[in-house]
């Protein structure tokens, strides 16, 4: 998974993300749509993004370190299980990302209101209910948690990714060589435990989130996701032209394990965090659904495939992350360091989100004088918290799969379709669509308490 935008931040056509104020919105929605506006106008306008941007957007956003653990994930469900697995969740993650854009229609149009945030949605969702009224800002906050804990998650699988391949790449430099056809195995020279690693990251990761804006980022980003591109593409070569016969690889995997399959599965599709704000900038946000359409059927195929020839590759020895089983030549190795830096670059755009809504509210506790000193101590904690984190849960395929299970579950799965129902509640819902709207919610939860307790 797993680069999210929350619904707090405007995504500007060059990636620049920005959190969006009323100064952002045209004044004629500050008193509501008129008749004559359309069902979907937002605040984009002639300067928002375009479907090609917004695209890119969205793929950017649900590729990510989740998306190297998937070959153990198939491994867990099975080699059939697995991909059809992947298959199902992918159609009922679309579908409950087209209920929120379908939802924030509704209220928003109902409301007045240029734009909804998913916090937003849940707490206008929930005055629609009159028994549940007095709990609708309760809602808001729950959300706004859900979303804090999805991204310092992310930020601790961050730091597992690269105390893990650092270390490989590390430990095997005495062994690697020019030749990557042959050598297969690593001349490994023990190193540091992974957990000094991640402590040697923390000072630099410190430093990155003082940036004070993004845009600064902005250059870094770009090579940052140029060079994720080109290792996946050399990942897919090599495991391409290494699939063996999967006779001896089990169609159907263990049910103790599915749960790890699950959410391993659902850490890589969330990115429905992101949806709200990408609709909202679009120059033509009518077309927003052939873009999540379009976008989210390029992302399931790229799981399906690289978690299923991954598999069939390395069957079962394969790693937390596939990078682990790259051979030790130094193509691979270079590339194993590339997505170490955009995962480096891509824990600040991460971070972000949090330390956004977090340091706000200890910043204005304190005098003009004490503001930057409290905002950095605030960052400073956050970045030292994930690294704790991260060092007591130092397996990358549990911190991945405990993150799904627990975040992912509950913004991806059990929200929308109670948003759906509460939201429509009094215009005529039809029985098949409130149980189809259980059953999904259902699904998450059985998700979120089966990851948690295993």
């Amino acid at each position: 998974m797993n680069r999210s935008i929350t619904a707090e931040e405007n995504v500007s056509s060059s990636g620049e993300q920005t959190p969006i104020t009323e100064t952002d919105v045209p004044s004629v929605y500050l008193t509501g749509p008129s008749q004559a506006e359309s069902h979907y106008e937002r605040f984009g306008g002639k300067t928002g993004t375009t479907f090609f941007q917004t695209l890119i957007h969205l793929l950017k956003g649900n590729i990510g370190t989740g998306l190297l653990g998937l070959p153990l994930a198939i491994k867990n469900a099975g080699l059939v299980a697995g991909p059809v697995s992947l298959f199902v969740l992918g159609i009922v993650a679309l579908h409950c990302m087209t209920v929120l854009v379908n939802c924030s229609h509704h209220l928003s149009n109902k409301l007045g209101k240029p734009f909804l945030t998913y916090g937003d949605v849940m707490e206008h969702s929930m005055e629609n209910v009159y028994h549940l009224r007095r709990y609708a800002v309760l809602g808001r906050h729950v959300v706004n948690l859900f979303l804090i804990i999805t991204q310092l998650g992310f930020c601790c699988v961050y730091f597992v990714f690269l105390s893990d391949n650092i270390k490989q790449v590390v430990e095997a430099a005495n062994g690697t060589t020019m030749d990557c056809h042959s050598n297969q195995t690593s001349v490994i020279v023990p190193s540091f435990d992974s957990r000094l690693y991640m402590l040697c990251f923390l000072p630099f990761i410190i430093l990155l989130v003082f940036t004070p804006n993004l845009k600064y980022l902005a250059p870094f980003s770009l090579v940052a996701n140029v060079a994720m591109c080109a290792s996946l593409v050399l990942i897919y070569w090599y495991s391409i032209l290494h699939i063996t016969l999967p006779s001896s690889l089990p169609y159907v995997g263990k049910p103790k394990d599915y749960p790890l399959f699950f959410g391993t599965a659902i850490f890589a599709f969330e990115g429905i965090g992101m949806v709200l704000p990408l609709e909202n900038k679009m120059q033509n946000p009518q077309l927003f659904k052939p873009v999540l359409y379009l976008g989210m059927g390029m992302v399931s195929f790229l799981y399906i495939s690289l978690g299923t020839i991954g598999y069939l590759c390395f069957g079962g020895s394969i790693g937390a992350s596939i990078t682990l089983n790259l051979p030790n030549c130094w193509m691979y190795q270079i590339v194993k360091l590339l997505y170490c830096f955009g995962i480096f670059i891509t824990y600040a755009l991460q971070f972000y989100v949090p330390a956004d809504i977090i340091t706000p509210v200890a910043v204005d506790r304190v005098g003009p004088r004490w503001k930057l000193a409290v905002d950095l101590l605030v960052r400073t904690g956050l970045v030292i918290f994930t690294c704790l984190l991260a060092v007591l849960i130092p397996e990358l395929d549990l911190v991945i799969s405990l993150v799904g299970s627990i975040s992912s579950s509950a913004l991806a799965l059990i929200f929308p379709p109670l948003l759906h129902i509460l939201t429509f509640h009094n215009e005529g819902l039809s029985p098949c669509t409130v149980l189809k709207n259980g059953i999904i919610s259902l699904v998450g939860i059985v998700g979120f308490v089966a990851g948690d307790l295993r």
